[in-house]
């Protein structure tokens, strides 16, 4: 009899399951396409280029997708069971809530250990090879990174605006770059046009303009200014400060979208190795400086008129306490930027499997709010899923910052909404009392 049960209520899941994944997962695609769209059509890429990339940048949809897929089915399919009296009969026959909610359960934990293989294997591969596809497109294209009408952060230090662009002169009009890369100056170039390339070794981007204006402020008094006009002028960037790298085909995998929760784990662990030896570092400065200091004590004074070696051993000490001092501030400065990275990527690590998870968290919370959301169709569950998602996606965002700038454990930040939403559908189950099935009509 449970047996039968527990099919029907995986049967009744599986069709809002197909059709909200199905809708939000068109739906991000859609939004992405509308916000990317005019840097991809008209640029001279190709259709199934563009598809392609399309493909490849979607792959981070289903697992944003698949979670929400699960609360929207869950609650829908629970509604359902409660809108004609079905809820009120397995209660009259002693079946539990909690019961009904194992086969539920189960399904999410399975569809948690697959959306985990997708975010570990699947998707570190797709942004791999669609940060190499950029890098393909941005080396034969390199206007690609600008965008008409808008400033654009495609060097880093430099922000650079165009009215028009023509890709296949490769030229470019109205341009005006804001060069803040010299905070003591307040820099700002204009020209009529220019044109864009790379060198051959794709070391250098080659920015070329003619007919423009430089206009320099001294910051922050204002007191002096230098203006100079040109014919042509080259500005030359370093490639590495564009964000494109100077091989597309063996490139190495950078950024934590492209590695796998192994590999965060690895580079975790180097990390805090060289935090380890860092601060051994410390340690051993400071053991000698005691040491240093405790011999300058001992030494005997010598007489009065021979005053000088004793100066000099003050000054001998004084020079070794600033040569340890700077050390040690070099050392703290490592300990910091490998804390911050080591932050950064833990926490990306924990969002894998956390993410993972939201499937079998959202099938916990989904039964309850679908008994109590009872008779609203289709709208009322979305309205109520979408309201839990971005409640939930909240508490995740503000989780990683809060890992990233130190102030909470990653593992503890990157799992709070989930610990959250648990707590949340525990609530709910709990609360719900006989009268709610009872009167479910």
């Amino acid at each position: 009899m449970l047996k039968i049960i527990d099919r029907y209520i995986l049967k009744s899941h599986i069709g809002p399951f197909l059709f909200a994944f199905i809708t939000l997962f068109f739906v991000l695609i859609l939004q992405f396409f509308s916000t990317f769209a005019d840097r991809f059509i008209g640029k001279g890429i190709g259709f199934s280029s563009i598809v392609e990339l399309i493909m490849l940048q979607s792959a981070w949809m289903v697992g944003l997708a698949a979670p929400m897929a699960v609360l929207v089915a869950v609650v829908m399919a629970f509604g359902s069971l409660t809108t004609p009296s079905e809820m009120t009969v397995f209660r009259a026959s002693g079946i539990s809530l909690y019961r009904l909610m194992i086969p539920m359960l189960l399904a999410g934990l399975l569809l948690s250990a697959l959306v985990e293989r997708f975010n570990n294997v699947v998707l570190p591969q797709a942004n791999y090879y669609a940060k190499s596809m950029m890098v393909d497109i941005a080396r034969s294209k390199p206007a690609f990174g600008l965008t008409e009408n808008a400033f654009s952060t495609l060097v880093d230090g430099y922000s650079i605006f165009i009215s028009k662009s023509d890709d296949r002169l490769r030229n470019l009009y109205g341009i005006i770059i804001y060069d803040v890369t010299r905070p003591e100056y307040s820099t700002v170039v204009t020209a009529e046009k220019g044109n864009i390339d790379f060198t051959a070794d794709y070391q250098y981007l080659v920015m070329t303009l003619y007919n423009g204006e430089i206009h320099q402020i001294h910051q922050p008094d204002h007191k002096s200014s230098r203006n100079m006009s040109f014919r042509k002028q080259r500005f030359v960037f370093e490639s590495s400060g564009t964000g494109f790298t100077r091989s597309s085909g063996n490139r190495m995998r950078s950024g934590d979208n492209e590695l796998s929760a192994n590999e965060l784990h690895s580079i975790g662990n180097e990390i805090k190795k060289r935090m380890l030896e860092s601060e051994k570092r410390i340690r051993m400065p400071l053991e000698k400086l005691a040491e240093r200091m405790t011999q300058s004590r001992a030494e005997p004074p010598g007489p009065l008129h021979a005053a000088s070696p004793s100066s000099k051993a003050i000054t001998s000490t004084a020079g070794y306490i600033d040569q340890q001092l700077a050390q040690l501030d070099g050392e703290l400065t490592s300990i910091a930027s490998n804390q911050s990275m080591y932050n950064r990527y833990m926490a990306a690590y924990h969002k894998k499997y956390a993410l993972s998870l939201a499937c079998f968290v959202f099938a916990m919370v989904g039964a309850p709010l679908g008994v109590l959301a009872r008779r609203g169709g289709f709208g009322a569950g979305a309205a109520i899923s979408l309201l839990f998602f971005v409640l939930y996606w909240m508490i995740m965002i503000a989780g990683e910052k809060i890992a990233e700038r130190g102030l909470l454990d990653p593992m503890i930040s990157m799992w709070l909404a989930n610990t959250v939403m648990v707590c949340i559908g525990i609530w709910l189950v709990l609360s719900l009392t006989g009268a709610v099935f009872n009167t479910s009509r």
